[in-house]
Parts: structure tokens; sequence; C-alpha cells
């Protein structure tokens, strides 16, 4: 009868258990040994075979007279070491048998003994998986040499070498145990150095009777296991205890023989072990590898981290910096909006034509505003056709339409412009939200603004220990100039994309040829230009030099949207030897305003089915009869459109037109009273104004529609710091400065139309207007006593002089006529104060 392959399996048919860690590998045969094994002694009856912490778990072997121990390498993978602890699969347990991979010591000592007498009967096998090894225990009759007995089995290993399949390039060795060795089975990895030391021969003995070897003495002992790659003796001076020496073994395996082998020898004295002889006590050492890169980086930290940041920047630039100029090319072209596909626009188009019915779109009220400024949209589209390397600016008040007439009108059919709004730019808070809304302007992405201030702290820290900058956090500015510069790229891709090969001018440079084809390049809109410009620049001054560069490099053209009427100075910055190409927004004449409201009131209703009565459809502006109100509430309101449309949705709910406008001005008057009288002190200084100043040109612009400008300066009120506080109520837009002849501020009108109703609302609220002067009165009698101190003090000053002389006449003069005239003025406020004090003493 044929046997099933040999396994290791106890004569009693229990499996050999080898023990890693906690967890068992199952290395068990598919047979049980036969009778005639037993008979051969591999078991001894009633012992078992042991597991790998040594016999009865005592971490030793015994060998007894006639017994000898061998240790065979590369029986297992060394390298199963590495996931010790973790579950294996069992199919992997069988892959690396020895009964698979033919390293089984049993059945090599069986051929050896067959092939070669070998004369020994081997008796126990203690598996070493984590070394990769196995101890065999055998026995002798005595008559053969242990010396003998080794040579044997090793010139048998030479002439017919085993090679396992997971390691076909080392074969199988194996070596006399001439030591004691300890067969531990704790988480100690294998290493390819050594600690050797040395100990008293005799238990108990003090350390320092152990004899310390030499170098040449370790090689005798230790070299016929390996090749050594270097004996580390200890310090000659050294207070450790035992002493000890390392030895370097050029690879894993031959240290791992050499423990096994050589753990618990006793050195005679005979060998230079001393008197009593010394024990070698062995156990593996994690050699520390130098880490000469590391420990130069750590040492150099001024050069690294300069040339770290630099490979970051260079990394972002080749992988982020396409990626983010593929994402504003896209935003500027809109390739990814599905809504601007025309497909899909006739297909939305005919579905709300179905669902709705046709309606005219409210937009079509707008054709007479058009209509009215069509010279300004003819004149812009002209300009974008001209190679002009020069900004071009609509200004006007806000409310006035220049977005519309821009890139409703103007633009209406340019597919390649871009608009970007600085207000949420400027208005964002930090500098990582700022960043975000400049990206999400233009399309640029990824963008990690939350990195900013991560680098800032990595910045911060380096900078202390290195005590240099290392570059890595950028300023907001710095960012701010990637967007614009990645935005430059990406604008000069798309008007480059026009050009051709087989064109005529193909020989021309990229910069001459954008600068032959203006009608190519793209359209940068910048609105809400100079929008808060009083609360810091940056934002206003790196979009104004991007855009100086766009307009130069003949890149794109740049329109700039904006209601401040101080734009020249900061643009001048940018292009200072530029004339800039204007245009300037004003409110809509009364006929064009009122022909506004009433195509507004008939866009609901003009393409309604007629009635079902067969009588003729009436538009709203021919069967409602209030609309002859319009001429005078039109008055009124003036021609700002935003009022305008404002006016005609509150006459589409059913209003009339005066009580839509009377409401207009009530929500107005409440706006100055929130914004410039009340809330003027709210921000402390960021104001430029007081609330006493604005009340007085409300006043005054409620009497007349009209101011000088110099004549205003000229109040008490704006003695001091008048300028600053008109040029801030302008910013504002309580108050509108216009220009004279050669550019000097000659006059003085409501910020919008409705203001003018809306000041003549509030002066004539008695209790409100009281309230207002009193507070005027009571900052002039401040001011003028502070006159009248001033001249008191000269005055006294003067009177300390001796005997008077006679050249300070006509200053006592001088002063007390200033001081006369200021107390005139102060006996005239109290009395204006007393009134109005009576005022609100008596009215709510």
């Amino acid at each position: 009868m044929m046997l099933p392959r040999p396994g290791w399996r106890h004569a009693s048919g229990r499996s050999l258990h080898c023990v890693t860690g906690s967890t068992p590998i199952l290395l068990q045969s598919r047979i049980t040994a036969s009778k005639s094994r037993l008979e051969r002694g591999w078991v001894v009856a009633g012992r078992y075979v042991s597991l790998q912490a040594g016999e009865d778990k005592t971490g030793h072997i015994s060998a007894g007279p006639n017994e000898g121990i061998l240790f065979f390498n590369n029986v297992f993978p060394i390298q199963i070491r590495k996931i010790m602890g973790l579950p294996v699969p069992k199919i992997f347990g069988r892959l690396v048998s020895p009964a698979i991979s033919g390293t089984d010591p049993r059945s090599v000592i069986e051929r050896a003994k067959a092939k070669r007498n070998l004369p020994i009967q081997g008796t126990e096998i203690l598996p070493r998986e984590r070394e990769g090894g196995a101890f065999v225990k055998y026995t002798h009759d005595g008559s053969t040499p242990t010396a003998e007995i080794e040579e044997i089995l090793q010139q048998y290993l030479r002439d017919e070498p085993i090679k396992p399949w997971w390691s076909p390039w080392r074969r199988m060795r194996a070596k006399g145990v001439k030591g004691k060795p300890w067969v531990e089975d704790m988480m100690r990895l294998p290493a390819p150095r050594l600690r050797v030391e040395f100990v008293p021969g005799e238990p108990g003995a003090p350390v320092t009777e152990a004899v310390e070897l030499s170098q040449e003495q370790l090689f005798q002992f230790f070299r016929p296991y390996g090749k050594l790659g270097d004996i580390v003796v200890q310090d000659s001076d050294s207070k450790i205890l035992p002493k000890f020496a390392y030895l370097d073994y050029s690879s894993i395996g031959k240290a791992i023989m050499a423990k096994n082998c050589m753990h618990g020898y006793l050195v005679s004295e005979a060998q230079g072990g001393g008197k009593k002889g010394t024990i070698l006590r062995l156990k593996y050492e994690q050699k520390t590898k130098p880490r000469y890169i590391r420990d130069w980086i750590i040492n150099h930290l001024r050069i690294i981290i300069p040339i770290i940041a630099a490979l970051i920047a260079g990394t972002v630039a080749i992988v982020f910096d396409p990626i983010r100029t593929f994402f504003v090319k896209a935003h500027i072209t809109r390739t990814l909006h599905i809504e601007d596909n025309k497909w899909y626009q006739w297909i939305k188009g005919y579905a709300k034509n179905i669902i709705h019915g046709r309606k005219r779109d409210e937009d079509d009220s707008y054709d007479a505003i058009w209509d009215d400024r069509k010279g300004s949209i003819e004149q812009i589209q002209t300009w974008l056709m001209e190679t002009a390397d020069t900004f071009i600016i609509v200004q006007g008040p806000r409310g006035s339409g220049k977005k519309e007439l821009v890139v409703d009108q103007a633009l209406q059919d340019k597919k390649l412009k871009l608009v970007i709004d600085c207000k949420p730019i400027q208005e964002a808070r930090g500098d990582s939200p700022t960043i975000s809304a400049a990206a999400a302007a233009v399309g640029y992405k990824p963008v990690f603004s939350w990195m900013n201030s991560i680098s800032g702290m990595i910045d911060m820290a380096a900078q202390g220990a290195t005590g240099v900058k290392t570059g890595f956090s950028e300023t907001q500015e710095t960012q701010l100039n990637k967007i614009w510069n990645t935005t430059t790229t990406a604008l000069k891709q798309i008007a480059l994309d026009h050009r051709h090969k087989d064109d005529k001018d193909a020989n021309l440079t990229d910069d001459d040829w954008l600068e032959a084809h203006p009608e190519r390049r793209p359209i940068v809109v910048i609105d809400n230009f100079l929008h808060k410009s009083q609360e810091g620049g940056i934002v206003y001054d790196k979009m104004a030099e991007w855009a100086a560069r766009l307009t130069t490099t003949n890149v794109a053209h740049v329109i700039f949207l904006t209601n401040d009427v101080a734009f020249s100075k900061s643009l001048s910055k940018a292009l200072p030897d530029r004339v800039f190409r204007q245009i300037s927004l004003s409110d809509c004449s009364p006929d064009v305003a009122k022909k506004f409201v009433v195509t507004h009131l008939d866009a609901d209703v003009e393409d309604d089915a007629a009635p079902k009565d067969g009588s003729e459809k009436k538009l709203p502006s021919q069967h409602r009869t209030d609309l002859g109100e319009l001429d005078t509430c039109i008055d009124l309101l003036g021609g700002r459109l935003t009022d305008l449309e404002f006016l005609a949705r509150r006459i589409k709910t059913g209003e009339t037109p005066t009580k839509a406008v009377n409401e207009i001005i009530e929500q107005s008057a409440s706006e100055i009273l929130k914004m410039y009288i009340f809330g003027a002190d709210d921000d402390g200084a960021k104001r430029h104004w007081n609330a006493e100043q604005a009340w007085m040109l409300i006043k005054e612009l409620a009497q007349k529609e009209r101011l000088r400008y110099n004549e205003v300066l000229l109040d008490d009120m704006l003695k001091t710091g008048g300028e600053t506080a008109l040029r801030a109520l302008e910013q504002a837009e309580l108050i509108s400065i216009h220009s004279g002849p050669n550019g000097r501020p000659s006059s003085i009108t409501p910020g919008k139309p409705v203001y003018h109703a809306a000041f003549k609302r509030l002066t004539e609220d008695k209790v409100l207007k009281s309230h207002l002067d009193l507070s005027m009165l009571t900052k002039l009698t401040s001011i003028e006593n502070a006159s009248i101190e001033k001249c008191e003090n000269e005055l006294l000053l003067l009177s300390k002089l001796k005997n008077q002389p006679a050249q300070t006449a006509g200053r006592v003069q001088y002063l007390l006529a200033k001081l006369a005239t200021s107390q005139t003025k102060v006996e005239k406020y109290e009395t204006e104060t007393r009134a109005l004090k009576k005022v609100l003493a008596e009215q709510f």
C-alpha cells in the first residue's frame, strides 16, 4: 500500500503546532508516522514533540549521553517573521511547510543515512519559524565523534543541495549545537548583528570574573558560521557590565546559525576563558543604520527648506497650473455650462412656451432706454474694434444701468467675455475669503485658500528654527497675482485659438498678431470698480495693474464699470501715460422714463389671448385712468432706472402712481436717516462726516436743487475737514459733486433725484427737524465757545506783557472783535435752541 506524503505528526496522531506569538500555525502531515518510524527512534515513548518554547516550555533543550543537537537553517522562509502575530491562512502554512518545500530535516537525515551511512537516530524536532530553521535532537552509539557526524551531514548537503521554492539561491545548511540554545518564543526578530555577553562560568560568581575575549578569539569561534563584516568590542573604560562585543554578519541567516549554535557555549581556560571559564550569551541586536541623508538634512535646514519650497512650488506649477488654466478658459468660453448650449436653450424655451404660454420678456421694457442710449452702445462697440491700448470706462451713479448697457447690449453678440464683480471680492473679510471670491470670479480652481494660514504657521516655525524665511507662506497679494496671471494665460490662449497656420499673416509673432486683430481679443468687464474704495485698495490696485497688463500687451479689452467720479486717480497709477475712453451715464429724461414705466406695465399682458367675449383686448396703459399722474410722479422720482423699475412694479400691484411715489419717497427718507444721520457715528473713525454736517446739506438741498460747492465750504459746519466730509458723502451717495470749468468742483446736487423729494419730506417733520437742528446748534455753539476760549487765552497772554506795547493794540482789537462776533453767534444759537426745545417738549 502506498503511504501518503510524510509530514510533521507525532506517532500518537497529534499534530505539531509551531507557536508564533499568540497564533499557532498548523504544520501537519496527512499521515501518522508508521511503526518503522517509531522503531527508528523519531519519538521517544511518552514524550510529545516540543513547542517553540523548548522542552516543557523551559526555553532550553537537554541532551544526555550519546545525544546531540543539530540546527538546520532555511527550513522556513525567514521573511515570515514580518507577519508573525497576525492570522495566517492555512493554505499559506501548507505552502511553506517543510513537507511541501522539501526542507524537512527528518527526510534529510533519512536520506543521508541511506546514502552516506550517517550513524545517528533522530529523536525530536523543534521548529524555529521566526528564525527560519529547526533544532533536531539525535542519538548515536558513541563510536563516531560528533565532529565527524557533523562533517558527514554537511558534505551530504554540499553534494546534494536542498533549495526550497521560496529561496532558490540559498541552500540548506546544518551545524552542530555547541552551546546550550535558548529557544524562547518572545516577539524578538532576528538581526544580522549579535551581541555577545561574557558571563562567569559558575552560577552566582561576580560578573567581573568573566574574561572578555579578544577580536581574534571571537573570530575563531564565530567565523565558521559565516562571513563576519565587523567585530566591535566594548570600550576599555566602559562601566557597563557584563562585558560584551558586537558581531556583524554579512547576512541574517549566518547570524541565526551562530546564535543558535553558540549561545551558552562555555569557553574553557585552555581556550582563553579564565580559570572558571566564560559563558557566551548571545542575543540579536537591532543595528541602528546610519541615516546620512536624514542627518545632513537636519543639519542644513537653511538650505533644505528653501529647496523643498522650490520643489513644492515647481510641482504646483507643473501639476495644478495647467488644470487651473483649463478651468479659467472653460469659465470664459462657458464650455462646461450646459445652459448656454443652443439645443438646451431651444428645448427649454419650447417647453416654457407650452407650459406657460408665450410671454413678453420684461427686459423688453428697456428698449426705450437703449434707444435713448444707442449712441453710447455704438461708441463702445466701435472702441472694441480699435487697437488703442487703454481702458474703456463707463461711469454713472448706482442704478443707472451700466452693467445692462455694456454686457446685455454692447457685448450682446460677444461670446468671449469675462465679467468680474469687485463687490464680493472687496466685501470678503479675511485673506482666505478674499482669495476664494477672486478665484470664483474667474473660475480659478482648485484653490487652496485654507492652506495660507497653515503655511504661515509652518513658515513661522521654520523661521524660528533656522532664522531665515522659508517662503512657504504666501501673502494675499501674492495669491491674487497668481490668480490674475493664470487668467492672463487663459485669455491669451483663447485669443490665439483663432489663429491658423494658413492665414496670410501666419508669419507674425503672437504679440504682433494680437495687435493686428483687436476683434479677436476677449473682453474683460470689471463691474463695481472702486466699490467702497475708502476701505482699502489692495484689491483695486492689483486689479488695475492686471488690467493695464492686459491692455498694453493686447491680450484683451478691458471695460471698467464704476459709480466713483474719482476713478481716474486710481486708474492713472496703472496707466499714467494713457488717456481713458469714458462714457458717463446720467438719469433718463422724463419722456424716456415715462415710456419705460408704461412699457414695463404692458409687458405681462401684451401677449395674452383676446377676451372670450370678443371684446377688444386692452393693455394697462389703455384702461388705467391714473397713469396721467405719471408726469408729476416722474418729476419727483427722476430718471434713475432702479427707481423707475420699482415704481412700475408697485403700480403693477394696483397702487396709483402718486401713492407709489410717496411710498418710495418715504422709504428713501428712512434710508437717509438710517445711513447718514443716525448711523453716522456707528462706525466711529470709519466715517469721515458727522450727523450735523449731513443734516446741514439735507436742509440746504431741500430748499435748492443745486448748491455752489465753494459756498457750502464757507459754512461754519464745514470749516474743519469740509472737503473730506463732502467727498465721503459723495462716495456714500448722499450727494453728487459736479465738475465745472477746468475740472474743478462747482456744484452739489442730491445723490439720487428722488433724494430731493426725500430731503423735503425730512425737513417737513417738525420734531425731527427740531431734534437735528438742536444737535447742529449745539455743535455750532461748541465751535464758537472754542473760538472764544482761544481768544480769551491769547488776550490773557497779551495782558501779562509789561507796559503794553503799542504794537499789540491791533491784535487786541482783532481778538476783541472776533470774540464779540462769536459771542453774538452763541447768543443767537441759544435763542434758537430755546425755541427748538419748546417744540420738542410740546410735540410727538
